[in-house]
């Protein structure tokens, strides 16, 4: 006989529903999300199986963001709890509801923690919690970095809209072979000079000036003032007051963009020396074109490969997986993503492959390939194609423990 343990977890209480194979309820309580209630739930555990003997116990949660940390981890490292082969799963939300769904109709009176006990009586649970402390050490970062990184991108977009009422054509890319964002013109923008002084300023002098911002960087900078200055020169003007507005809030988003920046500096440090005690770190960082930040980002959300069977329960973690409609007539233009799975892992997979593209010969033919067949969003769908062939390789790489070679590539 098995036990399979439902635990329903909230901010303040854990609702907990122990259920024998035989589909008998051993056990149904409320108790507090801390210390106190997972030893009351733990106490429970020892008893029953020195009363029954089970074969096997399995106990799971659904993964609720902060709040099924602390106890998933408290039931996955305890001794007694380990002597007893306790098997300790996060589930996705989605999957027990969709289980749920098919009841609920019928038996209003069922708990949660109920669906979640019988969902893992049937056996479709596949991916346990990732199992050490290093990882979730360096998922704390690299998580910050991907928020912070988003946050960056709302930043640079609102700073966009307000350059628009500003220098209209150097909003909207007429500047060629120079982003905004760069950190020549990023500083010029910002600085002292107004937009006037800059397109009256005399050719030599701006580029003399975008030489010293630039250290020396720029390989044709009188052509670059010039350019500059047509679009400066092109541009809508603003009355005062609306241009003193615009200044004001372009200052703060500009301050706003350098603290993003700064803060992702000090996290990818961080990050580096994390990653770098891991022993996939070095068999990712094999991979052309990946790089650190990239390897750490992956490596904190999928643990240790061991939890997924194959690279399509990966793929399908990441929420790299389409929808098929028609059996054997697969168009990734036309099918959508299945839009759930991990966030994280998907965001880093995508950055990776398109870092590896520029590296990679291999992967570049393919995503060019992808590139190609359609006219709607052709670099996002290739991405995320280009992605889901890196995590075979990723997934080969790590099953196998070995370094990265070409021919794993196919």
């Amino acid at each position: 006989m098995n036990l399979f343990i439902g635990i329903d977890v909230s901010s303040r209480q854990l609702e907990v529903v122990m259920l024998t194979s035989e589909k008998t309820i051993l056990f149904k309580a409320t108790v507090s999300n801390d210390l106190i209630g997972v030893s009351e739930i733990k106490k429970q555990i020892l008893d029953f199986q020195s009363k029954y003997q089970f074969s096997k116990i399995v106990l799971g949660m659904e993964a609720t963001s902060i709040y099924s940390f602390h106890p998933a981890f408290f039931f996955k490292e305890d001794q007694e709890l380990k002597a007893l082969k306790l098997q300790v799963v996060v589930i996705n939300p989605r999957s027990t509801k969709r289980y749920k769904d098919v009841f609920e109709d019928n038996k209003t009176d069922r708990i949660d923690a109920y669906y979640i006990a019988d969902y893992l009586s049937i056996g479709r649970y596949s991916v346990g919690i990732v199992k050490q402390e290093e990882y979730q050490a360096l998922q704390r970062l690299t998580r910050s970095r991907f928020e912070i990184t988003k946050s960056l991108t709302r930043a640079k977009q609102h700073f966009l809209e307000n350059l628009y009422y500003k220098v209209n054509k150097l909003a909207t890319g007429a500047l060629e072979n120079s982003s905004v964002f760069s950190a020549t013109m990023f500083d010029l923008i910002t600085g002292e000079l107004t937009m006037d002084e800059l397109a009256q300023m005399p050719l030599k002098d701006l580029a003399e000036l975008l030489n010293k911002k630039g250290h020396g960087k720029f390989s044709q900078p009188e052509k670059l003032a010039q350019a500059l200055q047509k679009v400066i020169r092109g541009s809508y003007r603003l009355d005062k007051v609306l241009a003193d507005s615009v200044d004001i809030v372009l200052s703060i988003y500009a301050n706003e963009i350098r603290n993003y920046q700064r803060l992702i500096k000090q996290l990818d440090k961080s990050i580096e020396k994390v990653v770098t005690i891991l022993p996939e770190s070095q068999i990712l960082e094999s991979i052309p074109g990946i790089g650190q930040v990239y390897t750490a980002g992956i490596i904190a959300e999928i643990g240790q490969i061991e939890r997924f069977s194959d690279e399509t329960k990966l793929a399908k973690y990441a929420g790299l997986a389409w929808r098929q409609h028609q059996s054997g007539n697969f168009k990734g233009d036309q099918t959508p993503m299945t839009h759930s799975g991990d966030n994280y892992l998907r965001y880093y997979l995508i950055e990776a492959a398109g870092s590896v593209i520029r590296y990679d010969d291999t992967m570049r033919t393919y995503y060019q390939k992808k590139y190609s067949e359609v006219i709607r969003s052709p670099r996002k769908r290739a991405l995320a194609l280009t992605a889901r062939k890196l995590i075979r390789v990723i997934y080969t790489l790590l099953s196998r423990h070995q370094i990265y070679q070409k021919e794993e590539l196919v």
